[in-house]
Parts: C-alpha cells; sequence; structure tokens
C-alpha cells in the first residue's frame, strides 16, 4: 500500500513578546531583539499541517481536506487568529514563551486526538517568509 502525504495550509494572524521577566531589558533586547517589544508585536503565520495514510479505495482521500480544514480551524487557527499569543489563548500556557518552536508543539497536541482514518505526520508554521519551525511529534 502507498503511502501519501496531504498537507492543508491555513493563515492567522497574532500577535506576542518574548520575554524572559527574570532576565534584565537590555538582556531581553539582546537576545530576542524586536521580538522584546513591550507592546508586542505582531505576525501574518501560515499554518501546513500534513496527514499521511494510504488512499480510500473509493474516494481516494487520505482525508477529505474540507474536513482538514474545518478542524484546524475548530481546534488552532480561531483560538489564534488576532489573538494575543501571550494572553489570549487558553492552550498556551502564561509560562511558554509564544515562539515558533514552541506554537507547533502546541498546535500538534491541539489537532493529534481529533485526526481519525490517517496519522498526522507534521505541523509546520512560518512566522516570517524566512522563519519557520516543523515538528513531527517526536
Amino acid at each position: 500500500m502507498a503511502t501519501v502525504y496531504l498537507t492543508r495550509r491555513e493563515r492567522f494572524n497574532a500577535a506576542h513578546k518574548l520575554w524572559v521577566k527574570d532576565w534584565s531589558a537590555k538582556k531581553n533586547f539582546k537576545i530576542f531583539g524586536k521580538c522584546a517589544n513591550k507592546n508586542f508585536h505582531g505576525h501574518n503565520y501560515e499554518l501546513f499541517v500534513t496527514v499521511k495514510g494510504t488512499p480510500d479505495p473509493l474516494t481516494g482521500f487520505v482525508m477529505d481536506a474540507k474536513v482538514l480544514s474545518n478542524l484546524i480551524k475548530k481546534e488552532v487557527t480561531n483560538h489564534l487568529d488576532h489573538s494575543n499569543l501571550n494572553k489570549d489563548v487558553k492552550f498556551i500556557s502564561k509560562k511558554t514563551q509564544p515562539t515558533t518552536e514552541n506554537l507547533v508543539i502546541l498546535i500538534w497536541k491541539q489537532l493529534t486526538p481529533h485526526i481519525k482514518g490517517c496519522q498526522l505526520h507534521s505541523v509546520k508554521l512560518y512566522e516570517t517568509e524566512n522563519i519557520f519551525a516543523e515538528y513531527f511529534g517526536e
């Protein structure tokens, strides 16, 4: 049986600030740069969720892409879009830095219990056109 990978892209906009309260402002700005802005800053994120499996012999789908899209919106982007990642999102702990690296892990945890008939393969999140993180559930 052939394994096929299906990817769905969704987008959301959100603000965040990277800051370690036990550090001085100087150290925070040295480590996090503009991401330490006291008034937060925003990104236009692009999220890519990939599932894998064998296409259904009748539908030809690994997973219905509309179902995957609705799942991503319900479990992830509806919570993240136009939010402050440091303050507004219940599945992001106030103690967790809302970095792209941490977000892909948290998004994985939000989605994995809801994927049926195939497997979640990866979550890739672009913060900018030059920066992204990808997680494979390891």
